[in-house]
């Protein structure tokens, strides 16, 4: 074996350390001493990981949050919360038999606390309870299971409404917020649907018919075969072809809404298609400009503090009727209308326009004329529109309508209604960045309730911003943040 020693002499010799001084003997005796010594002492000692290696560990949940964790402030607005509907399906009572029912509140703050966390799956939020800290403090040693977190996020919709309702009221009360200016906005989200799922009445038919024939073959052969095992599997098919059967019924009701859609749009009633998967679910053209099953999903949000106010999910791919109705249900929640909505160019239909006309006054971008394909401007308007600005009174025109054109033609109006995209674009960016890409359930009325979960998210950041004492949240480091934010 080649030493330091012996290789510096080496390379002296070869001439290039001919400035340095050799060493001498002795030193260089007891260099190879102190190597040998080492060699001697055999390897080194390290200290290795031992990840197999059972721990105890004493601590308890509260010590394992910080005091301005975001579970916290979940559970401070959980709390405050009035759930007496559902603690009063609760059937265990006193010494009745059964076992006790999870505390709802936990299953509403663990859903919250994941939504705000951009987690979606009820098997993953149940795995994280047991897993993770903050859903571990959450649940507090109660054990959930998956089945009872789809079922609260799904079955809800009334709760989560009146809960909107409870917020924004009391945001309004507290003056967090004010009707000032409100801006509404339509987000289309991918049903949880296939393209191929959707069939015409004559393909429904036929395979209703397959259904109800696997169906009653199933019943027949559950009544023949006595074995336990083997009943127990005929019963899931069935189930699951009971189950079919419905859904292609649901589909079969919904085609004639989907063929009427179809004829005021201009297409043949013949090809209107519905899902067999979801019968809800509508074809809607999307951002990307692709066409998938999806819903359409309205947020109404004050412009100045981003608190929404009104929500609302329809399976209409147009916004042409949606402004109405929201604004009812705004003025139902706070008891008035806001002065200003603002609303981009697929919401002002004159007869919507009209609807709202004294309740509130509407900004959205005036269209331009039609022309028909010979150039010239569309029938509606009289022989000199195309020298008339699109701004001015047409013929026919309500009052409400041609003050909205008036009105749109001053700069003030223009400045105003830049603050729509600044308002609606931003609550929907931030939805989609917290999950809401598609739908995780079927049916209108469930999609209504995940959706709810995502508003009363949203607002839950903004109220501990606005008015963090309607929580009992203080002014923690993470309240600092949200404030910045």
């Amino acid at each position: 074996m080649t030493t330091p020693i012996d290789r510096n002499t080496e390379l002296a010799d070869a001439g290039l350390f001919e400035d340095l001084a050799q060493p001498s003997q002795a030193q260089v005796q007891q260099a190879q001493a102190k190597m040998a010594r080492k060699q001697g002492q055999g390897t080194p000692r390290l200290q290795q990981p031992n990840r197999a290696q059972i721990e105890l560990r004493a601590s308890d949940l509260e010590s394992l949050l910080a005091q301005d964790h975001r579970a916290r402030l979940v559970w401070g607005y959980v709390v405050h919360q009035d759930l007496s509907r559902l603690i009063e399906t609760i059937k265990a009572r006193g010494s009745t038999a059964g076992r006790a029912a999870i505390d709802p509140r936990i299953l509403f703050a663990l859903w919250l606390y994941a939504t705000l966390e951009g987690m979606g799956s009820g098997r993953e939020v149940a795995r994280l309870s047991q897993e993770h800290d903050a859903y571990r403090w959450i649940c507090g040693g109660v054990s959930v299971n998956y089945h009872a977190l789809n079922d609260f996020r799904a079955g809800n919709v009334e709760l989560m409404d009146e809960l909107l309702t409870d917020n924004v009221a009391a945001l309004a009360a507290a003056g967090a917020i004010s009707l000032e200016r409100v801006a509404q906005d339509g987000m289309r989200v991918r049903a949880d649907a296939g393209a191929a799922s959707f069939r015409r009445q004559v393909s429904l038919d036929e395979h209703l018919k397959e259904a109800s024939e696997l169906v009653q073959t199933l019943k027949t052969q559950a009544q023949i075969d006595p074995g336990l095992a083997r009943r127990q599997a005929q019963a899931a098919q069935l189930r699951a072809a009971q189950e079919r059967e419905e859904r292609i019924r649901q589909a079969l009701k919904q085609l004639p809404e989907v063929a009427a859609a179809k004829k005021r749009n201009g297409s043949k009633a013949e090809d209107a298609r519905a899902s067999t998967t979801d019968a809800d679910a509508r074809v809607m053209k999307m951002g990307d400009g692709g066409f998938r099953p999806a819903f359409n999903v309205q947020f109404a949000t004050t412009c100045e503090e981003q608190v929404i106010v009104g929500m609302d999910v329809v399976n209409a791919g147009s916004d042409m009727a949606q402004l109405s109705p929201m604004v009812e249900q705004v003025e139902k929640r706070l008891g008035r209308s806001p002065d200003e909505w603002l609303v981009d160019g697929g919401f002002p239909a004159h007869g919507q326009i009209d609807a709202v006309a004294g309740k509130t006054e509407v900004y959205a971008p005036v269209p331009e004329p039609k022309a028909r394909k010979d150039g010239k401007k569309d029938e509606q308007d009289n022989e000199m529109a195309q020298d008339k600005d699109k701004h001015q009174p047409k013929p026919g025109d309500s009052e409400a309508v041609a003050q909205w054109r008036a009105r749109m033609a001053s700069d003030e109006a223009k400045e105003i209604y830049k603050q729509r995209a600044a308002t609606a674009e931003c609550v929907n960016a931030q939805a989609r960045n917290r999950g809401l890409l598609r739908m995780p359930v079927r049916g209108l009325a469930k999609v209504r309730s995940v959706v709810g979960l995502f508003v009363l998210a949203h607002n839950l950041m903004r109220t501990a911003v606005l008015a963090p004492q309607l929580i009992g949240w203080g002014t923690g480091p993470f309240a600092m943040a949200a404030q910045a934010a």
